[in-house]
């Protein structure tokens, strides 16, 4: 898997994820996925939906995870 992907969640991350992060992990994630680092132009409508398709479902899990009990705070919903 990526290792340039970093854990966005708290402990790992004491600050809130931004959108900022979260973007940047999904870009990672999908030019992994594709094997393409900036897809051809014949691509770019695809890869661009799959990189905010991932975004929406990270800060998805963001949003809905507890760490210790507690919700995670600070991610934007979609």
């Amino acid at each position: 898997m990526c290792r340039s992907i970093k854990t966005l969640r708290p402990p790992v991350l004491p600050d809130e994820a931004t959108d900022e992060d979260i973007r940047a992990a999904a870009l990672q994630y999908v030019r992994k996925v594709s094997g393409f680092r900036a897809p051809a132009a014949h691509n770019r409508e695809v890869f661009d939906e799959a990189v905010e398709a991932v975004a929406r479902a990270t800060a998805e899990l963001l949003g809905g995870l507890e760490v210790r009990g507690q919700a995670v705070r600070g991610v934007q919903q979609r």
